[in-house]
């Protein structure tokens, strides 16, 4: 397990209900795991943003921002959320149609009794980390 460097990030993951924060550290792992086989992708800042922990490809840029977060409203729930600008989870959904449980244009949603399909999950990550490298050109 990766050390938590950023004491606001760390700090945030300390106030979780423990079996949750498990669980968040585990997509945590799979976010940098996942990063780390992608050459493009570089090496990721881990920040807050929303007072969520956040994984950005600031050197790179090559991708869009995760973020994952327990669901407040929902007591042993949590999520892994894509930038809801983008095309992301319409491209999940479609990909992944059955495997996940999605939070509108924005999430994908989790039980803390969910056993999580890594492979899939990774390539959700993988698609997300590398979005402005693979979106299409507008022009």
């Amino acid at each position: 397990m990766r050390n938590l460097d950023n004491p606001e990030v760390a700090h945030v993951f300390d106030s979780y209900h423990k079996a949750v924060a498990t669980k968040l550290l585990l997509l945590r792992e799979l976010i940098f795991d996942t990063a780390s086989r992608i050459k493009e992708v570089g090496e990721l800042e881990e920040t807050l943003k929303w007072g969520q922990p956040s994984y950005i490809t600031a050197a790179s840029k090559s991708g869009s921002t995760i973020r994952i977060d327990r669901v407040k409203a929902q007591p042993g729930k949590y999520a892994i959320y894509f930038n809801c600008q983008t095309m992301l989870v319409e491209t999940l959904r479609h990909l992944y149609p059955s495997q996940f449980k999605y939070g509108g244009n924005r999430s994908i949603l989790f039980n803390e009794n969910n056993i999580i399909p890594t492979e899939e999950l990774s390539h959700c990550i993988e698609l997300a980390l590398t979005y402005h490298l693979n979106k299409p050109d507008k022009s």
